[in-house]
């Protein structure tokens, strides 16, 4: 495993920002990382990168502990906050020179491609820069890092839709040349677009583990009944989660075939049905109060 941690906690007196955490992530992987604003990510992050000293459990990166080893390990890590900052006094050239010069693995000539890619204009001084633009100043400096791990804290944030897809493509193709990225976004439609797996925090805690392989499996049945639901067939035990917010609507989630399911399901009064793919956004909502 590339990145490790082990009953990982954090508190800050009575509070609990992170709550022992357990979770590993594998080379090559693009891992996300969901959980609203307080459920411990940014925590988490500061953690792998050795900002904060754990109060329980260990971190590691590639072997490394991540605190007490934390020069070693940022030689192995290119990181982008969630509030990247950046030298307001330089333009934007400058400072993608400052930060390939920064860096053993920094590449310049990379850097310029990629702010071309996001058509940044690198003669503006970063403090007449736009938000968005210079999100996207610091993104081509992360990017264009040739370390084996980069942990992007809310990357495509402030950009445009059109930046925001040529980002996901960016971090795509860096995993197909064998970068693993930790991806920390509350927008899960770019989620489930880009990663293989992802946790979901809440309260600090690890809640939830979801491969996106399974969760394409995984169907949502909409039915409106005329009357009572027959009982659910013994061999269906444990496989469905069913939901009725109503008398007569009734919400069935399947993680396997859909043949068996319904043909058990023709037996019953139905006036309405609608099957649909359950989304990354159904999965979230279980955990973080959203309607089903």
């Amino acid at each position: 495993m590339l990145v490790e941690t082990h009953e990982l906690t954090k508190r800050y007196g009575r509070v609990t920002a992170l709550d022992r955490c357990m979770l590993s992530i594998t080379e090559g992987e693009i891992f996300g990382l969901l959980g609203p604003n307080g459920s411990g990510k940014t925590t988490l992050l500061r953690l792998l990168m050795g900002y904060l000293r754990p109060t329980a459990g260990s971190a590691k990166i590639d072997g490394l502990d991540c605190y007490r080893d934390s020069v070693a390990v940022h030689q192995r890590v290119a990181y982008l906050p969630g509030e990247a900052k950046l030298v307001r006094q330089m333009r934007g050239r400058e400072a993608l020179v400052f930060f390939a010069r920064v860096r053993p693995d920094g590449d310049l000539n990379r850097a310029l491609a990629l702010a071309e890619r996001l058509e940044l204009d690198l003669s503006r001084p970063v403090s007449l820069m736009s938000t968005g633009m210079r999100q996207k100043t610091a993104l081509a400096a992360v990017l264009s890092s040739h370390a084996p791990l980069l942990i992007l804290d809310e990357p495509t944030s402030n950009l445009d839709p059109t930046a925001r897809r040529e980002v996901l493509a960016i971090v795509v193709e860096a995993q197909a040349a064998g970068k693993t990225v930790l991806f920390s976004s509350h927008v899960l439609g770019e989620v489930e677009e880009t990663c293989a797996r992802v946790v979901i925090l809440r309260r600090g805690q690890v809640v939830h583990e979801q491969t996106m392989h399974e969760l394409r499996r995984q169907h949502r049945i909409r039915a409106r009944l005329t009357g009572p639901l027959p009982a659910v067939p013994e061999h269906f035990n444990g496989a469905l989660q069913i939901f009725q917010p109503t008398a007569n609507d009734v919400l069935i989630d399947t993680p396997g075939e859909l043949a068996p399911l319904l043909g058990w399901l023709a037996t019953a009064p139905l006036a309405e049905v609608r099957i649909e793919p359950v989304r990354l956004q159904t999965v979230y909502e279980r955990f973080h109060g959203g309607t089903r």
